[in-house]
């Protein structure tokens, strides 16, 4: 079995954790605690709320041996959603914010460029994004990760339609993590943003780009994280209301067709959802995904994946062959 490749993890390097503390936008002063508060223009979640910060989030030494102790041979980074500005109405500073970002895990992933894959952001909703995706992949990056938004517009926009052409053309992989969620009132206790929020506010910009044409006018290389969130098990009532609904019938393809076109990451945390995740969609469409390193993540990824019981050559497609044919390896 080659290595494992994980398509889902995160940095936040320090130089730009540095700069917008310069701004008066971030205050590191429990960074021995593991923790950093980031403006909420920028990070979309309460003033003051402590975001975690593990050692290997800014120290790329550290994250090289923790993937040993994990199993796993090469992982794609990307900015996390605290830093992609999703939410940010000021063009300018959600335009620097993701270029400084992108140089500091360009740089963070020198470290070791056979082994950490960066992933580039891009502000979307924004008219730069296109030129911020064109700079990451001439910089060598191995794809693009998103947002589940933009400029506090959904990712269907039309502004965002020279993008999804563009990666479309390009065969990039894309990867959309979720960075917002949707009524955040009621999802304010229990850690329900991440728990709750973040696979319903997945489903919904999935199933946005479905029902507005964008996948089907534009075969993006879309994968999905947290196994597509609440995407799968909505399935059927999207088709039905597709089928039965005139105001939902607004593609030739019904939902889940589009949807079976996507990628999946598996970081579902349950071995019965992962073979279910492979039934629904094939297992040349589900990619390993730790969400590696939050708390949130998953820690023996290789055993996890074991654990579903797939046949050998689903396995090794999930935890190796898949992202290399993606990534361009």
């Amino acid at each position: 079995m080659p290595d494992p490749i994980d398509i889902h993890a995160h940095a936040m390097p320090m130089p730009v954790l540095d700069w917008l503390e310069s701004r008066g936008l971030a205050e590191l002063g429990r960074i021995g605690e593991q923790v950093v508060m980031i403006d909420p223009t920028i990070s979309g979640v309460g003033k003051g709320a402590p975001l975690p910060l593990a050692p290997s989030m800014t120290d790329p030494t550290i994250r090289l041996q923790e993937l040993d102790a994990m199993g796993v041979g090469r992982q794609a980074v990307s900015l996390p959603p605290f830093l992609m500005a999703s939410m940010c109405e000021d063009e300018v500073l959600a335009t620097e914010v993701i270029s400084r970002g992108n140089d500091a895990l360009v740089d963070y992933c020198r470290t070791d460029p056979e082994r950490l894959l960066g992933l580039g952001s891009v502000p979307v909703g924004w008219p730069g994004a296109l030129d911020e995706a064109r700079r990451c992949l001439d910089m060598g990056m191995r794809g693009i990760a998103i947002g589940s938004r933009g400029a506090c517009l959904d990712l269907d926009a039309s502004v965002n339609d020279a993008l999804w052409a563009f990666l479309s053309e390009q065969g990039a992989f894309v990867f959309l993590h979720p960075s917002g969620v949707p009524d955040p009132p009621r999802l304010a206790d229990f850690w329900f943003p991440q728990l709750v929020g973040y696979p319903m506010e997945t489903a919904i910009a999935a199933a946005r780009l479905a029902f507005s044409g964008v996948l089907e006018r534009t075969p993006l290389t879309l994968c999905l994280a947290h196994g597509g969130g609440c995407l799968p098990s909505l399935r059927g009532r999207l088709d039905m209301g597709w089928e039965r609904k005139e105001a939902a019938h607004t593609t030739a393809s019904a939902p889940s067709l589009l949807f079976d076109r996507l990628y999946y990451d598996s970081a579902v945390f349950s071995a019965e959802h992962l073979r279910r995740l492979v039934e629904d969609v094939g297992a040349d469409h589900v990619l390993l995904g730790t969400d590696h390193p939050f708390e949130l993540g998953e820690r023996d990824p290789v055993g996890f994946v074991a654990s579903a019981h797939l046949r050998p050559s689903e396995e090794r497609a999930v935890l190796h062959d898949n992202a290399a044919r993606l990534l361009g390896l």
